[in-house]
């Protein structure tokens, strides 16, 4: 695999358990709000980091690490992940994986392998709006396919969506509402935050992003969490158990 960076010690990636996280480099996506753009712009891409330091650093840190996190840029576009993934598995460890969801095939692969037991799936916006929003000529039916194939899966997930100020109320309703009409129970609204090197501030309002995830939270539509992160500054991010409905 083409890995371009890795964090040694992680306590928030992993819900629950201390991980590593693997970046690898490469992307089909050009969200203009994405903080790893060295993960994902070619030009900027630094030497790779040779598979076997990732793994013989991770073979010696099983009494340390529960779990080891592979994100990116996109771990599906790498041809060899699934080979990857049996080295760490191999070792011990449960594996995380972030994804955009645009390649469902391979995904699928690597759940009914039993390689994965955690996924982070980033659901960018209504499907409509992907060409835009993912600034790439974006199919968004695999998309829809992953999330669905994830909410049917019964491993541990969550779908997340980057709130920033590209998305309008309505689009992130219009978002909720295609998650739920697929079975999914676990969701997470990401404030945008501006980080080193962002030319511009696409911080939407916290405000605003508050009140449509107390919307979202009291409507209970989520069986089993309605989540908030990087909330407005001086306010605590809170992990909230929505109710059950039905």
């Amino acid at each position: 695999m083409r890995i371009g960076g890795l964090q040694k010690l992680s306590l928030i990636d992993f819900p629950g358990l201390v991980s590593a996280v693997v970046f690898v480099q490469g992307c089909n996506f050009r969200c203009v709000y994405c903080h790893n753009r060295e993960l994902v712009y070619p030009h900027l891409f630094r030497e790779p980091i040779p598979e076997d330091v990732i793994l013989s650093f991770l073979d010696g840190r099983k009494e340390v690490l529960d779990g080891v996190v592979v994100t990116g840029g996109e771990p599906l576009l790498q041809p060899d992940i699934e080979r990857f993934l049996r080295e760490v598995r191999r070792m011990g460890y449960r594996i995380k994986l972030d994804t955009n969801g645009s390649r469902p095939e391979r995904l699928e692969a690597l759940i009914g392998s039993g390689l994965v037991d955690y996924v982070a799936m980033d659901y960018k916006a209504p499907l409509r709006r992907y060409p835009d929003v993912t600034a790439a000529a974006t199919d968004a039916a695999p998309v829809a396919v992953s999330a669905q194939m994830i909410a049917d899966s019964g491993i541990h997930y969550e779908m997340r969506t980057t709130v920033f100020s590209g998305l309008k109320e309505s689009d992130i309703l219009e978002t909720a509402a295609e998650l739920v009409s697929m079975g999914v129970e676990s969701y997470y609204l990401q404030v945008f935050r501006p980080f080193s090197g962002c030319g511009v501030d696409l911080a939407p309002e916290y405000p605003v992003v508050e009140a449509l995830h107390e919307y979202l939270l009291s409507s209970g539509c989520f069986r089993q969490v309605c989540g908030i992160r990087n909330s407005a500054p001086g306010t605590v991010t809170r992990r909230f158990s929505a109710a059950v409905t039905g």
